[in-house]
């Protein structure tokens, strides 16, 4: 099925369905994720996202039946926890440790993260690893640090509270800063719809998923912050699903995937815009249920 999948959205929803504001129990997060991966829509899906402190109870919900490595994880965890968070995952037969997003605590100098990942983490070309840049200071000079280095970036896009969201002029400057470096990235939080929305309950600004390809596919094509700006804030459905249908796959090389609460929102918003056929999201309402 991941024929009928045009190649923008192939992997592009990681499975976050038990961070906030989804916050689904891990015992039903984790059969809806297995079910997911058997779907008609299971090319859209990437890994399982969960907190390093929650492992552990990973293996007590994955099932005796699921083969060895077949279930794909990636685990968020602060830079001092690395080591014993792969070990942790590694220790679960059914689990495939596919990526680690690393949080960069307060007052951990830029210069330091590449070593103490390099010390931490033994060659594994399995293994993703994003580090996620601090919204202050240090944003250039780690997007500087990880050029060149297996490591890629991840950028918060927002959160529970209107702070955590940076605004469309930030992020668009994040979003040059990586591809001027030649820094891949990923982005979580606040991406919970397709385009660029203002949330009714909370009156949050919500960026959306398709204005940050589309975005990352300007800034490739050596646009500036202005341009970058205008594609972040624009809410015409079909002026950005026909740009979004103009993109060339190499945007996916950059832009890597982002984490959702829901991966029954965004595939049905993208079929909505005629992006994504209604034959492969058919099943999930039901996956979702």
């Amino acid at each position: 099925m991941t024929s009928q999948i045009p190649p923008v959205f192939v992997g592009l929803f990681d499975d976050a369905a038990v961070f906030p504001p989804g916050s689904l129990p891990i015992e039903e997060a984790v059969p809806a994720h297995v079910a997911h991966t058997r779907g008609a829509h299971a090319g859209l899906v990437g890994p399982f996202v969960l907190a390093a402190k929650d492992v552990e109870r990973l293996g007590a919900e994955l099932t005796a039946d699921l083969p060895e490595g077949s279930f794909d994880l990636s685990v968020t965890v602060a830079l001092p926890g690395v080591a014993e968070a792969v070990a942790a995952a590694r220790r679960i037969p059914a689990v495939r440790l596919v990526g680690l997003e690393v949080a960069v605590p307060d007052g951990v100098a830029a210069d330091t993260v590449v070593p103490a990942l390099a010390e931490a983490i033994k060659d594994d070309p399995d293994l993703t690893v994003y580090v996620e840049v601090p919204r202050d200071d240090r944003r250039e000079a780690l997007l500087a640090e990880l050029a060149g280095t297996p490591y890629l970036a991840k950028f918060r896009t927002g959160g529970v509270r209107a702070d955590l969201y940076p605004d469309e002029h930030e992020l668009a400057a994040a979003v040059l800063a990586a591809t001027r470096a030649g820094v891949a990235f990923k982005a979580t939080a606040g991406l919970h719809h397709a385009l660029r929305s203002t949330d009714p309950e909370t009156g949050f600004e919500q960026h959306g998923f398709l204005n940050l390809l589309v975005a990352t596919d300007a800034a490739l094509k050596g646009a500036g912050e202005a341009e970058l700006v205008a594609l972040l804030a624009d809410r015409d459905g079909d002026r950005v699903a026909e740009r979004v249908r103009a993109l060339s796959p190499r945007v996916r090389d950059v832009f890597r995937s982002f984490g959702t609460c829901s991966v029954a929102e965004p595939a049905t918003e993208s079929a909505g815009l005629g992006l994504l056929q209604a034959a492969t999201i058919a099943d999930l309402t039901e996956v979702s249920a």
